[in-house]
């Protein structure tokens, strides 16, 4: 379906408020119309139940800019720069007093945040004491919506694996590297339908997935295996599948991070990455993804807190290049939706510019949603000053508020339909979403060295982070766990205990040199060795003296059953490698 431009609206909007006019606006791209197939049915996998969305989302059209325009209409000044702001409110419940509502907003409920300052959303965060269980996350999205005015976007980091915000609420469905192991675009649209069925159950409208980075370095310490892969066709396919199974179940989708995070070997949370991919360097590996998330009509596109040189010079990051998001991704690629930075509490934009200026610098450069500035007051003044001083004029205020309005619009969220807790009930990690959650970790197991060794024999033991986790699904095997960062003490033990074993299973994430230590130790006791790659494959390089490894890609109990069905023989590794490894 077509998103209605935030040209046309602001001319209905002409239409609609009389002695209004001012200077016409220029004239914008339209994007292209979304292409939604029906629900696509994974091999082995049955498809998620689909959450029917509303009707704002089957024919958005002229009626939904008319809706849009009238709605600006009735907005003031202070709502209007409201919309622009996405923070993180404090606490589990919409009307509970918090402290750090107190000092950052001057009021004490989220209710009251969002009843104050009219943001255009909220994200939600485990840390900001946002998730406790179902329940309580439904009752929660229910309050803040009944203090807004304008209904919320209501925002969640839920990638799966890695990043997973929502925890063990709901389904445990494997990160995006497994999905790509998996080779299945179908895998990423299914992954996406049950990840965007129990957040809409849970009443959060957008998640802040899929990636779309194509993670082409090895040392990349903040993608890693939450890259579908290094691939840029098979990434590209992914996310836009996964696009499209968010839409399928009623929410936003956001790709990330904008024009490229996957060659760096700098985290853009604690420095500013530079990325010297030239023009026809990221064409061809960072854009794929990218117009493939345009092409499906993705709602949000995220701007990445990185400088690409050999695309604007200036040393400014994404987030604040108008040669980036307004020359490259607006004019060039054709996209009309939110650009939404990435969070603005992050080193990587706040190392050249205060935190009010970067907000200010922000929308210049083409954003409309600004996520998680460090000083929200200190932010939201500094674009009312700028919009009332002219320096960010109000045609440019009102194209991203039309934008924001028509993201709401074209998801239901306009309507304001409450969330129903029976609803999260009945959806959040139910028995069909858990089936299909498993089958494609299944599907992502990976045989990269040794498959012909499997099923392991004899006396098992189980070490490493995973450890005692793993050794509860093998009937029989012992386990001599370890942290993320195993001990001397640990390592000796595990060593001891090998003794009395035929094979050790090492699981590893990411391994650093204590999990290098106690694969060389496991490997010096003469046994056969297994690693479960849990993480990034690229650990497997490093490591040295296994005789068979096995990636996984993630250390959700999902993962670790079908490695578990893996090593006991009930399933054949049949995942491929999404990045190169030199082996």
């Amino acid at each position: 379906m077509a998103r209605p431009s935030p040209t046309v609206v602001l001319v209905l909007l002409a239409i609609l408020a009389a002695g209004c006019a001012g200077a016409a606006s220029p004239a914008t791209q339209a994007p292209p119309t979304r292409s939604v197939p029906p629900p696509a049915t994974p091999s082995g996998a049955s498809s998620p139940t689909p959450t029917p969305a509303s009707s704002a989302t089957s024919s958005p059209g002229a009626s939904a800019a008319a809706v849009v325009a009238a709605r600006l209409a009735k907005m003031s000044l202070a709502e209007k720069v409201g919309q622009l702001f996405m923070p993180v409110v404090y606490g589990p419940r919409a009307d509970g007093a918090h402290g750090e509502n107190q000092a950052r907003f001057g009021v004490a409920s989220p209710a009251a945040v969002v009843a104050k300052y009219h943001p255009g959303g909220v994200i939600l965060f485990p840390w900001a004491g946002n998730v406790a269980n179902a329940g309580q996350v439904a009752a929660l999205t229910r309050g803040l919506q009944k203090a807004a005015e304008i209904p919320l976007l209501i925002g969640a980091d839920q990638e799966n694996g890695v990043v997973s915000r929502l925890g063990s609420i709901v389904t445990d469905v494997p990160g995006a590297m497994a999905v790509g192991a998996t080779g299945e675009p179908d895998d990423a649209r299914a992954a996406a339908q049950v990840t965007g069925a129990e957040l809409r159950a849970l009443g959060i409208n957008l998640d802040f997935a899929p990636v779309a980075d194509v993670n082409v370095n090895p040392a990349n310490p903040v993608i890693g295996s939450r890259s579908y892969g290094s691939d840029p066709s098979r990434v590209g396919a992914m996310v836009g599948a996964a696009v499209e199974g968010f839409h399928e179940a009623g929410v936003g989708s956001a790709a990330k991070h904008f024009p490229g995070h996957g060659d760096t070997t700098t985290d853009s949370h604690t420095g500013l990455p530079v990325i010297r991919h030239t023009r026809s360097q990221w064409d061809r590996l960072d854009a794929p993804p990218f117009r493939q998330a345009i092409k499906r009509g993705v709602d949000v596109i995220m701007s990445a807190h990185v400088v690409m040189p050999k695309l604007d010079p200036s040393g400014d990051p994404a987030t604040l290049s108008k040669p980036i998001l307004t020359g490259l991704l607006r004019d060039e690629l054709g996209y009309d939706g939110v650009v939404t930075t990435d969070a603005l509490d992050m080193r990587g934009v706040r190392e050249k510019y205060g935190d009010a200026e970067v907000a200010v610098r922000a929308i210049l450069a083409g954003v409309d949603l600004l996520l998680m500035p460090p000083d929200f007051r200190k932010a939201y003044t500094a674009v009312l000053d700028a919009v009332k001083s002219g320096r960010i004029s109000r045609d440019r205020l009102d194209r991203s508020v039309t934008r924001l309005l028509t993201l709401k619009a074209e998801r239901g969220i306009l309507d304001g339909d409450p969330v129903d807790a029976g609803e999260a009930a009945g959806v959040v990690r139910s028995s069909e979403h858990r089936k299909i959650a498993q089958g494609i970790a299944d599907r992502s197991v990976t045989a990269v060295k040794g498959a012909k060794s499997l099923p392991v024999k004899g006396k098992v033991l189980v070490t490493g982070p995973a450890g005692r986790r793993l050794a509860d699904m093998l009937d029989g095997a012992t386990a001599s766990g370890t942290g993320d960062t195993p001990t001397a003490a640990q390592i000796a033990s595990a060593r001891s205990a090998a003794a009395g074993a035929d094979t050790v299973v090492v699981t590893t994430k990411d391994a650093g040199p204590a999990q290098t230590r106690l694969v060389d130790a496991m490997a010096g006791t003469g046994k056969k060795v297994v690693i479960v790659s849990m993480g990034a494959p690229y650990e497997l390089e490093r490591l040295r003296g296994y005789d068979t490894a096995l990636a996984v890609y993630s250390d959700g109990a999902t993962s670790l059953r079908a490695a578990a069905k893996a090593l006991t023989g009930t399933l054949t590794p049949k995942g491929t490698l999404p990045v190169d490894l030199k082996r």
